[in-house]
């Protein structure tokens, strides 16, 4: 009898113990966490008709709350909301928030601990509860530019950046939505809009992942420039190397030929330098370095350039990534080391690949906010420049920004090629099997001050439709951001 007390008062002191352990989590551990969860409808509904701080592009709110009626006092509202939408995201009263709204939603709501004396100020004079406004490191102007650029219906991103700063000048995708239509107050039209939104192609909003932080895709031939750095770093190459060029690779065991680039002037050379091959982006050399190097080789480069790391809380902004590729027979290596088979990143990434070599192999972090000002305009927080990682030596990166520079001076990246100012660049054409591509170049200018570092990515385009979307629009956004 006493052994069964026992048991018993041992079972309630353990549940008691889990009971308290779990409300300590909640209210300790996992407040913070629980709280900044897009979904937590408490949180939301406790600000939702509050006048809700403003997020800024070039001196202009391009969302904002606005006075509203009497049962909601504000309203959230979005500006040029298409141009905007995937990097705002939205603030729903039942879908909850996505973008800066949610991963800035304590600034924005005024609930940060940073605004504590500005909430007890308000409170004793009696005001409605005031967010701060966050302002964006995004040129307008830029910003405009790179979403005209997409043609309507046509799936791609494009994104500036400065390479020294990390500064995000442009950030854009298409398809896009209207947040509006979401941030409405009639949970019918609201329900029906965004059950509508996410039937357009291209579109997820459960939750919102815009297009250039977003979208994993094949990066084709810019993956070559990871080569190149694995390469240079392993002392087995250099500047001199004559590289192998045979028009296709056998691999032992399997009938499967990797064939060299068909679309420039590869096959006129049996072996190549490290410049002709990147100018012409020729398969098979890339190919030979990647399996004489081995998959760790070009794995560590790759990780060194930013793929398989994690950039969410740095940008603020939900971020997908995805490390090399493991475990790979020659085959596959092969196929890897061009940017094809499982090789996958977002266009923020082929950007800040691009920027770390034009900024001597620092890659910076990538910033979004400018500075984050209380109501009465007080600066609270101002991000300063700030290093993310080194992904290859300065010298390497000055030696591949000359390789890079002879892509668009003598090779097939000349449609982005400015009068008058030396132009980095490498182009990529990623197969996806239905007779279509992921196209892409990214570069930088001025190549020996680089000053803008631009990715422009179409998905699902023919080789003639690429070639016209990619290079020239990257042309046109250098001339814009240099003023030439």
């Amino acid at each position: 009898m006493n052994q069964a007390i026992r048991n018993s008062w041992i079972a309630a002191i353990a549940m008691f113990a889990l009971i308290f352990g779990a409300l300590s989590y909640v209210q300790v551990v996992g407040a913070d966490e629980l709280k900044a969860n897009a979904w937590n409808k408490r949180t939301l509904l406790q600000n939702y008709c509050n006048d809700r701080g403003a997020i800024i592009v070039g001196g202009t709110p391009v969302a904002e709350s606005v006075p509203a009626s009497e049962s909601c006092k504000f309203q959230r509202v979005y500006t040029q909301p298409e141009l905007y939408a995937g990097i705002t995201g939205y603030f729903s009263k039942n879908y909850g928030a996505t973008g800066l709204e949610a991963s800035m939603n304590d600034v924005l709501a005024g609930s940060s601990d940073q605004l504590f004396l500005d909430r007890i100020g308000q409170l004793f004079l009696g005001n409605q509860p005031k967010g701060a406004s966050v302002e964006l490191t995004i040129d307008p102007r830029i910003q405009k530019l790179a979403y005209d650029l997409i043609p309507d219906g046509q799936q791609g991103s494009i994104v500036v950046t400065n390479p020294k700063t990390g500064a995000i000048l442009a950030m854009v995708s298409k398809p896009s939505y209207d947040p509006n239509l979401i941030a409405t107050q009639d949970p019918v039209a609201e329900a029906a809009n965004y059950n509508a939104i996410n039937k357009i192609p291209g579109i997820n909003l459960n939750p919102l992942v815009s297009g250039p932080t977003g979208a994993l895709l094949a990066p084709g031939s810019v993956f070559k420039l990871v080569d190149t750095a694995a390469a240079l770093s392993s002392g087995k190459y250099n500047k001199d190397s004559e590289l192998p060029n045979p028009p296709e690779l056998t691999f032992p065991g399997i009938q499967y030929k990797l064939p060299n680039y068909a679309g420039g002037n590869c096959y006129t050379r049996t072996t190549a330098s490290f410049a002709f091959a990147l100018q012409q982006s020729c398969n098979t050399p890339f190919a030979s370095i990647a399996i004489d190097l081995g998959e760790k080789a070009v794995a560590d480069h790759a990780a060194k350039f930013g793929f398989g790391q994690d950039l969410g809380d740095q940008l603020k902004l939900d971020y997908a990534t995805k490390p090399f590729p493991q475990n790979l027979d020659q085959a596959g290596l092969a196929q890897s080391a061009i940017g094809q088979r499982d090789v996958r990143a977002t266009p923020l990434l082929i950007n800040l690949m691009t920027a770390a070599i034009a900024n001597d192999g620092v890659q910076m972090q990538p910033d979004l906010i400018k500075a984050v000002r209380s109501p009465d305009l007080r600066v609270i927080s101002e991000p300063k420049p700030q290093a993310l990682r080194t992904s290859t030596t300065p010298e390497n990166a000055r030696q591949i920004t000359e390789w890079m520079t002879s892509v668009v001076s003598q090779g097939i990246g000349r449609g982005a090629a400015v009068p008058g100012v030396q132009v980095a660049g490498k182009t990529g054409t990623a197969e996806l099997g239905n007779g279509l591509n992921n196209s892409w170049f990214t570069g930088f200018a001025p190549a020996n001050d680089p000053q803008v570092a631009v990715t422009v990515v179409m998905q699902d385009v023919d080789i003639t439709t690429g070639a016209q979307l990619t290079s020239p629009n990257a042309k046109k956004i250098f001339e814009a951001v240099l003023n030439k």
